[in-house]
């Protein structure tokens, strides 16, 4: 077992408060989702329900013997560096590299074409790992759109000199999104190639917005992408009552409740599923995955008494610690 260290600096001073607040304020958080979705039958596939386990960072976690890859999503990027170099870079992966580092942990940051193709994203990502990872034996922990590129690479590339032992995905759409369908639809045929080329005149791939519909997810990917017997998979859901008004998963939350049921704002908990499930973080947004989290909701839950009741530090120090003790 390895001794998290907690790093320091601005950051992490003001994540120990949050810390602190969620020991001294345990969770409040309603033990059945909110009463706002009655008696829906799709409760029932929530698998286990995860409150307030990772609330705050344990004193130990155990250190996987192979270096940990993380894959980013839609519209995503390892680090993006704004103001010519003149302020801070913004990391998609809040803090959450630099803890597994302090725990011992070898890690990859891949970089992939943020709204391209499943088939490109996945050449980007075997080439990125095969650059940094020098033929040893992977462990991948992969956001949304992450882990469908990485299924894509294990199933259909098979690169030479990448060796995955293990995929982990959070809140990936494995059988689409609700919402992809609903933007192709409020968009229509006629519109669509306007706004396609408008997002290529900026340098934008546009690929990757078809294949998160569910119907090709479910009647083309996944036929066409078998799992690979060699690779252990593993994945987590997330979901979130309503959100407020002024939040940008209002209508996304709203649609794929209404279509699929318990969601995160993006994904649902039904598309989030693949592999060994290991259970649903209630009361956690898309976003608050990759730490990314409402710093003002954060702030009016402990003015009402309410600590945190999420921390995605601890919650990747423990997919970390999972892979441990899988002996991967």
């Amino acid at each position: 077992m390895s001794l998290y260290r907690r790093p320091t600096g601005n950051y992490y001073k003001l994540y120990a408060v949050h810390l602190h607040s969620a020991r001294t304020s345990r969770l409040s958080w309603p033990r059945n989702y909110s009463s706002q979705h009655g008696d829906d039958p799709r409760l029932k596939d929530l698998g286990k329900q995860i409150y307030d386990e990772y609330a705050s960072v344990r004193e130990h976690y155990a250190t996987p013997k192979h270096p940990i890859v993380l894959a980013h999503g839609l519209l995503g990027f390892a680090e993006l560096k704004i103001g010519g170099g003149w302020l801070p870079a913004i990391q998609y992966w809040r803090g959450i590299t630099d803890a597994l580092r302090a725990n011992g942990v070898e890690v990859i940051t891949a970089t992939v074409p943020p709204a391209g193709s499943i088939e490109h994203r996945a050449e980007k990502l075997a080439r990125g790992i095969a650059e940094v990872a020098h033929g040893k034996s992977v462990n991948i922990i992969a956001h949304s759109m992450g882990g469908l590129d990485a299924r894509y690479m294990i199933s259909h590339l098979q690169p030479k000199y990448v060796d995955v032992r293990s995929l982990v995905t959070v809140a990936s759409p494995h059988r689409g999104s609700a919402f992809a369908d609903y933007l192709f639809e409020e968009i229509g045929k006629e519109r669509l190639p306007k706004v396609y080329k408008f997002a290529e005149s900026i340098g934008m791939e546009t690929g990757a917005f078809e294949q998160l519909t569910r119907q090709y997810m479910t009647e083309v990917f996944n036929p066409r992408t078998p799992d690979d017997s060699s690779v252990r998979y593993f994945s987590y859901g997330a979901m979130m009552d309503r959100p407020p008004l002024f939040s940008p998963f209002r209508l996304s939350h709203k649609v794929i409740t209404d279509m699929e049921g318990p969601n995160d704002g993006l994904v649902s908990v039904t598309s989030s599923k693949w592999g060994s499930y290991k259970g649903t973080l209630v009361g956690v947004s898309h976003l608050d995955l990759i730490n990314w989290t409402n710093r003002l909701r954060w702030t009016l839950r402990k003015w009402t008494g309410q600590g945190p009741t999420f921390n995605a530090i601890a919650f990747y120090l423990d997919i970390a610690d999972m892979l441990a003790n899988e002996d991967l």
